[in-house]
């Protein structure tokens, strides 16, 4: 029989490969297929580690990595809010909070306190690691937007402005990226796929 620590670590791997059924609106790179959040994650953790070294300051790369790879996992009970969606704020929400709790709750004491700091960091968004992982949070959903035509800028008919503001975090984690981001999204602007209001 599993100890008791070793069955509340199997419970929630278990429980989180419910990620792989979350859908995101993203698309993956030049296709029609849906992103789920699993993906998403994982593409993250590799973008940290091939770009590192662009950060704007020195970072703790096994802290990216665990902030990348757990920060969607609230979405199991959350679900996954469009960045530009225009009815429920994309910042952290009571029921993030509260799903985060429950998730990460599953785990032994120590561990789930761990899971929840780095998530909480990932949300303020103020250490250098944190500027870092959101900064890779935003670049691949303009990568795959800007592969699929405009994917879902021109689905939800959200404009250069919105775009252009949400975007700019990457500045504030991985300055050196930016120009090459806010090159892709004025090239958006000039092939019609988003417009300036």
């Amino acid at each position: 029989m599993a100890s008791d620590l070793l069955a509340k670590e199997i419970a929630f791997i278990k429980e989180i490969d419910k990620l792989k059924y979350v859908q995101r609106m993203t698309k993956l790179f030049n296709s029609d297929r849906r992103e789920n959040s699993a993906e998403h994650s994982w593409h993250l953790a590799m973008m940290a580690m091939v770009m590192v070294e662009r950060s704007n300051e020195p970072v703790d790369l096994l802290k990216v990595l665990k902030m990348v790879l757990i920060h969607d996992v609230v979405e199991i009970d959350a679900g996954d809010t469009f960045i530009y969606d225009t009815h429920k704020s994309h910042d952290n929400t009571e029921e993030e909070r509260l799903a985060a709790q429950r998730i990460f709750g599953m785990l032994p004491d120590e561990t789930a306190r761990d899971f929840i700091e780095v998530w909480e960091e990932f949300e303020a968004g103020k250490t250098a690691e944190a500027k870092f992982a959101r900064a890779m949070d935003r670049l691949e959903p303009l990568l795959q937007n800007s592969s699929n035509n405009g994917g879902t800028w021109k689905e939800t008919g959200v404009n250069y402005q919105k775009v252009h503001a949400k975007k700019r975090v990457i500045q504030d984690g991985a300055a050196s990226i930016w120009p090459y981001a806010e090159g892709l999204i004025n090239e958006g602007v000039e092939k019609g796929l988003l417009k300036k209001d």
